[in-house]
């Protein structure tokens, strides 16, 4: 399924290996753009995460790359730098105009062939199919996403992209990209488990999991993430960005159970595009609502690759 991202100028591209169980998702942005970051997960992998800090003397930003393939997968970022090059997009130095591309990973290494990891020229390949319309699923970065991993791989369950988007006032616009690969389970809005760990061919619920734990669990060996980029049209600076992703990370609590987790590296950007007005707690809360349903719609929209099963598959009615 595809749908438009809907913030003029924004384009978002993938790259598929399907066969293989990775791929990567590219978000391009208009000249002008300001974006900031908020890293929740306790076990992240990131690049050029630090110019989004407020307190960078760095104004700009030109693309996100969200990455399988672990830390391998960064190095799909050098691609799309290489793209925008190739376009005149950049920061202006007295040398070269100079790309800006922040990047964050998930570990999908488990699923499909744990060798094949998005490259530079993947990443070069997304952002060259970078468009208005978005695929959501098991496509790019959430090809060989997974949720519920409080077991065993054969308990898993597909996770993936999702994209959700808001209208406000004033012609504001709140859209959330997001890539879930996460340790814990998916909720519905009714806070029942919609994907997740199985037990017995039922989900096991890892938040009452957790509670009626006895003795230090041993999760190390499984790396999970949460990914979010959120987009406005509204015109923000920096530090109102930062302000926003520490807010929408609230709708990664709402629809994720357990969150970040010592093995979840979860990170939500914020991109400002365009100049309608608006303030922090009207998008921050806007970003909250789009962050959660994004998750839902990966989990609902995922296809099994890798003989993980998706939610699809599950002879039961589907939990909203």
């Amino acid at each position: 399924m595809a749908q438009e991202i809907g913030v003029d100028g924004v384009l978002v591209g993938h790259h598929t290996d399907r066969e293989r169980g990775t791929g990567c998702t590219v978000v391009l942005v208009p000249e002008g753009c300001t974006g900031s970051v908020e890293v929740r997960g306790q076990s992240p992998g990131t690049r050029e995460t630090d110019i989004l800090s407020p307190f960078s003397a760095v104004t700009e930003i030109h693309g996100i790359a969200l990455c399988g393939g672990s830390a391998f997968g960064l190095a799909a970022a050098d691609g799309v730098v290489r793209y925008l090059e190739e376009q005149g997009c950049g920061l202006e130095t007295p040398y070269a105009r100079v790309p800006l591309v922040s990047a964050a990973v998930i570990f999908d290494l488990p699923v499909g062939d744990h060798t094949a990891r998005p490259r530079a020229e993947d990443g070069y390949v997304a952002a060259a199919a970078a468009s208005t319309r978005v695929e959501e699923g098991s496509v790019g970065v959430g090809t060989g996403a997974t949720v519920g991993k409080l077991f065993r791989e054969d308990s898993w369950m597909k996770g993936g992209v999702g994209v959700a988007k808001v209208s406000l006032p004033g012609g504001v616009v709140v859209t959330a990209l997001t890539v879930v690969n996460a340790f814990g389970d998916v909720l519905g809005k009714n806070g029942r488990v919609l994907a997740g760990a199985r037990l017995n061919g039922e989900f096991a619920n890892a938040h009452e999991y957790m509670l009626r734990l006895t003795e230090h669990p041993h999760f190390g060996r499984m790396e999970q993430t949460t990914l979010s980029v959120v987009i406005t049209n509204a015109r923000f600076r920096k530090p109102q960005c930062h302000l926003i992703a520490r807010m929408a990370h609230d709708g990664m609590a709402r629809a994720i159970s357990p969150i970040h987790t010592p093995v979840d590296g979860d990170v939500v950007f914020v991109l400002s595009v365009g100049d309608a007005a608006s303030n922090v707690f009207q998008v921050g809360t806007a970003a909250c609502d789009v962050v959660a349903a994004s998750i839902r719609r990966a989990v609902r929209l995922a296809d099994s690759v890798g003989g993980v099963p998706a939610l699809r598959d599950l002879k039961r009615p589907i939990e909203y």
